[in-house]
């Protein structure tokens, strides 16, 4: 085999070994400590009025409403202003979405490639809406349902699209 080869990067995050290119797993952990914090203490400061159990309707709603706003947030052109300070433009993805990958290292990475995945994202979208049930039900339920309107509207689109082109 020809070239050079290089050791595996030896992390500011305490990584070292781990991968053959840079993890900020320190920040990771970071942001997990974060995530968890939040959401446990907002449960914890709204346990009173935390429901027996979620309805089928709520769960729903939330869920077409988290993968929605989880997606703009991560691929939607015109929110790439949030992304830019922690991502790289790749180019255009089609739909009105960008394609953009992390850049930098330690938190800065960590946080461009959670902005960059609408899968990374929904935890934070969901545990967002979750906690909005226990203190502004009515709010979290227009909220969420004019992102679900707009995931509806979405296929719509594709599917008007799709017709339009098969002919």
């Amino acid at each position: 085999m020809t070239g050079t080869t290089t050791a595996p990067e030896t992390t500011a995050d305490g990584g070292g070994g781990h991968a053959d290119r840079h993890r900020p797993l320190g920040s990771y952990a970071a942001l997990s400590v974060v995530f968890n914090a939040a959401f446990g203490g907002a449960l914890l400061a709204g346990r009173r009025r935390l429901p027996e159990r979620y309805g089928l309707g709520d769960v729903a709603l939330l869920s077409v409403a988290t993968y929605k706003l989880s997606r703009l947030l991560a691929k939607d052109r015109v929110t790439s202003g949030i992304r830019a300070p922690f991502t790289r433009f790749e180019g255009d993805a089609g739909a009105a979405e960008v394609d953009e990958r992390a850049r930098g290292r330690g938190l800065r990475r960590a946080l461009g490639e959670l902005l960059v995945c609408p899968y990374c994202l929904e935890q934070w979208v969901g545990g967002g809406f979750v906690v909005g049930l226990v203190f502004a039900p009515r709010a979290t339920r227009a909220t969420a349902t004019m992102f679900t309107v707009v995931a509806a509207a979405d296929v719509l689109q594709q599917g008007y699209t799709a017709l339009r082109e098969r002919g």
